[in-house]
């Protein structure tokens, strides 16, 4: 059911609305502009951050000969990411396959806040008069730039650092030879800018559009709601888990192609 005093439209637009920050005036509101954090996503990214480093760690230090369910779960997690990584990075390497585990148990937990029901944060929140508050990180465009941005740099980093002079020759004679230095470098500055830009849009259009159509089903009477929102929350469980794996992958296959020369 909508919140009261609300329209439709209204109560979508709300749910869509940041708790925000203007850097310049130090005043709480709703997003935009260049100079405003969006707070909801920051406080929800670092705070799932610190518990999946605290489950890590605790799973680490209580490692036993017979292991226990988290310590079963926490190992085969740590395995299948690290013979994914070697089938495709062939270079010795523990920075990729942590990158990697990172990338994946993060951007899925993040995900994952999309099957909390629409209405509980912002209402638990709202006690304390936060007037807006969305729960899915992934689905506000600052975070995933933000990561596959940093991604972007580890790209341009393993290039420089495997290729050195060599990664200039390569932007400007591959792929149509030297006498074509000019077209071959445009071409490689927009493949590069591209694998940013696919990695940030493709993982922020699926979550928004998830979490647009929860907010959609909300508006439903509550007698209708659960049929349409529980096929619809096992259905979005796959989407999350492939949209955590697709974003791993793509990673390690570009640092990958970065390692490889032509």
């Amino acid at each position: 059911m909508t919140e009261a005093g609300m329209n439709p439209g209204q109560y979508i637009a709300h749910h869509l609305e940041h708790l925000s920050l203007n850097l310049k005036t130090f005043t709480l509101g709703e997003g935009g502009g260049f100079w405003t954090l969006n707070l909801d996503t920051m406080l929800v990214s670092v705070i799932i951050g610190v518990l999946l480093l605290a489950t890590l760690r605790i799973a680490a230090t209580r490692m036993t000969e017979v292991p226990g369910k988290l310590q079963n779960f926490a190992e085969m997690l740590i395995e299948y990411v690290d013979k994914t990584v070697h089938e495709i990075f062939h270079h010795k390497t523990t920075f990729i396959p942590s990158l990697a585990l990172t990338i994946f148990i993060w951007v899925f937990a993040m995900n994952a806040m999309d099957l909390l029901p629409v209405d509980f944060l912002p209402r638990v929140l709202g006690i304390f008069g936060v007037p807006y508050f969305k729960s899915v990180p992934t689905a506000d465009p600052n975070a995933t730039f933000a990561m596959s941005i940093t991604v972007f740099l580890l790209i341009i980093y393993f290039n420089v650092r495997t290729k050195k002079q060599h990664f200039l020759k390569e932007m400007l004679t591959f792929p149509f030879g030297p006498y074509l230095f000019p077209i071959n470098f445009v071409f490689r500055v927009i493949e590069e800018c591209v694998k940013p830009i696919s990695l940030a849009l493709r993982l922020f259009g699926n979550m928004f559009a998830g979490e647009l159509i929860f907010i959609l089903i909300a508006i439903l009477p509550w007698w209708i709601q659960w049929g349409p929102g529980a096929i619809w929350a096992i259905f979005h469980i796959l989407i999350i888990t492939l949209q955590a794996f697709l974003f791993m992958m793509l990673t390690i296959i570009y640092l990958s192609m970065a390692q490889e020369s032509h």
